[in-house]
């Protein structure tokens, strides 16, 4: 049956966006190669390009990938020099392919194993979130490139080199054990938060939001959430992230980055907060609370605040202080007292604005949050300076638009 090419088009980029992370999985499991898996997987696609528009697109579009990239590893294998020291890969897809028609719809899933690989502290911060992006979340090398304003051959390098070194350092395709276990899931969730927080809040460009890497970020912690049910902070990040996206629409008005307690409430998303409470409330239930879960927590609240007065800033501050005895961080100390300025004052928040001036000098939320303290406590001279340091630290258009505004604002008071 003859196949339009666009239908063709369509039908692989379908599969690669849903089950890409699935079968670069399962082929990695046989071949023991990740390079290798990722390149006999390409070689699948070009073939069903050539194939599908004549022979029409099979029911299975994943089993007739896999099984096309099974027989392109064997055909590998075979050819190579070192034909004996890959016998046992060619043991393992000849029993795959003899086991496996190409109209299955059943593939193992090995994609816990896969992220651990594509998340292993060997590999530094950007080539991570890269690499999970896509492999796991099936971005193209351009997608990725455009998100963080990098040339298409400098991340196709990046990723090269990731793919290289994990070849080379013997990375392991596995799921790690004991105490190794909970580290390497912290690396895998502070990925998908590095992802949704570029997203949510991007640090540069034009545009404030990339939805699209949102999207990424919860459908990564989504699956996180599918692979490791038994975990709370995989929850405590999931709730993490849909509470925090469900303001999304508030946040920016004609350009313009619109703080908290200015947001149009009844733009949230409350059914996606809805969501993220439940998931929250199911995760702390087990009695084991993290970073995550507790982030959620203080989300929750601003989230369940009818408007910006009835915010229970108290708990919050609460919250933060938990926090901080057990995930201890200058940022942390940031938002303690932040929300410390909102429920006993500005000046006790200052005080503890004071130990963190010199570790957060480069940092312009500091600046930003201390310039508001300065500005409600009536020292107006030194909330402009914060907010001109403010200023000079960020490079986002919409949110240099809202400091010029505060600025412009303190300003007209010191007249």
């Amino acid at each position: 049956m003859i196949a339009a090419p666009d239908a063709v088009h369509t039908a692989i980029d379908y599969t690669l966006r849903q089950d890409r992370g699935r079968l670069i999985a399962v082929l990695t499991a046989a071949i023991g190669d990740f390079a290798l898996a990722e390149e006999c997987l390409q070689d699948a696609i070009e073939a069903a390009l050539e194939k599908w528009p004549d022979g029409g697109i099979p029911k299975s579009h994943r089993g007739w990938l896999l099984q096309v990239a099974r027989r392109k590893a064997l055909d590998r294998f075979r050819r190579a020099k070192n034909l004996k020291e890959k016998s046992a890969q060619i043991a393992v897809l000849e029993q795959a392919e003899a086991d496996a028609p190409e109209d299955t719809h059943d593939i193992p899933d090995h994609r816990l194993r896969l992220i651990f690989t594509c998340c292993h502290p060997a590999l530094d911060e950007k080539s991570r979130v890269a690499l999970t992006l896509r492999t796991l979340g099936g971005l193209t090398t351009e997608e990725i490139a455009r998100a963080y304003l990098d040339k298409p051959a400098t991340m196709g390098q990046r990723l090269a080199r990731a793919r290289s070194k994990i070849s080379k350092a013997g990375i392991p395709f596995e799921i790690p054990d004991g105490a190794a276990l909970d580290e390497r899931i912290n690396s895998v969730l502070s990925v998908i938060y590095l992802i949704f927080n570029e997203g949510y809040a991007a640090s540069s460009g034009d545009a404030p939001i990339r939805i699209d890497l949102c999207d990424e970020a919860i459908f990564l912690a989504r699956l996180m959430v599918q692979l490791c049910p038994d975990a709370p902070e995989v929850a405590g990040l999931l709730a993490l992230i849909l509470l925090t996206h469900s303001r999304n629409k508030a946040r920016y008005l004609d350009g313009v980055y619109v703080p908290l307690d200015e947001q149009d409430r009844d733009l949230w998303d409350h059914k996606r907060i809805a969501e993220g409470q439940s998931i929250l409330e199911a995760a702390m239930k087990r009695g084991q609370v993290g970073p995550y879960q507790l982030q959620a927590a203080i989300t929750a609240l601003h989230c369940e605040a009818a408007n910006a007065k009835e915010t229970d800033w108290p708990q919050i501050a609460a919250l933060y202080r938990l926090m901080e005895q057990i995930s201890p961080s200058d940022i942390v100390r940031l938002n303690l007292a932040v929300a410390v300025s909102y429920a006993d004052g500005a000046e006790p928040a200052l005080e503890l604005m004071e130990p963190l001036a010199r570790r957060l000098e480069k940092y312009q939320p500091y600046f930003a949050a201390k310039a508001d303290m300065l500005r409600r406590a009536g020292q107006i001279g030194a909330a402009r300076a914060c907010y001109e340091a403010a200023l000079a630290l960020t490079t986002a258009r919409a949110d240099r638009s809202f400091l010029r505004a505060r600025l412009a604002a303190v300003k007209v008071l010191c007249v």
